[in-house]
């Protein structure tokens, strides 16, 4: 059983229904579930998909999205002072944009196992403590 980090997008796939990537990020979801890992986000996830409808003003999708981010099966990680420590050393060590730091903070931070994106541009950085990079075409970084 492992910890694995999900970044934002892969949350947005599912709850938007994409397209391209919302049915394999849900079998995606569904295996690590079976598999007995534990899915895990920062809180800042939770703002970031609430956005859209948000501004849309449509207060049933919002309170869909609570539900399943909230539900339990999902591990909200707080933003610490300690995961703002991380967060600065990170953006002094690499190039990644705030919010994206903001994620591998809070995955280094809580010690996750595998750290889980579809940001091509994400998965080019080199983050020191950051764990195993994956995909969801599979590839390790």
């Amino acid at each position: 059983m492992s910890r694995v980090y999900w970044d934002t997008v892969l949350f947005a796939y599912i709850l938007e229904g994409n397209p391209v990537f919302g049915q394999r990020t849900r079998e995606a979801y569904e295996a690590f579930m079976s598999h007995g890992d534990t899915i895990c986000t920062s809180v800042f996830t939770l703002g970031e998909v609430l956005v859209k409808p948000k501004m849309i003003r449509d207060g049933a999708v919002c309170s869909a999205i609570r539900d399943f981010m909230r539900g339990g099966e999902i591990e909200l990680l707080p933003f610490t002072a300690d995961t703002a420590e991380k967060y600065s050393t990170v953006r002094a060590q690499t190039r990644l944009k705030a919010a994206d730091a903001i994620h591998a903070a809070t995955a280094i931070e809580f010690k996750a196992d595998l750290f889980v994106t579809n940001d091509f541009e994400f998965r080019k950085h080199k983050v020191p403590g950051l764990p195993l990079i994956a995909g969801l075409d599979g590839k390790i970084f």
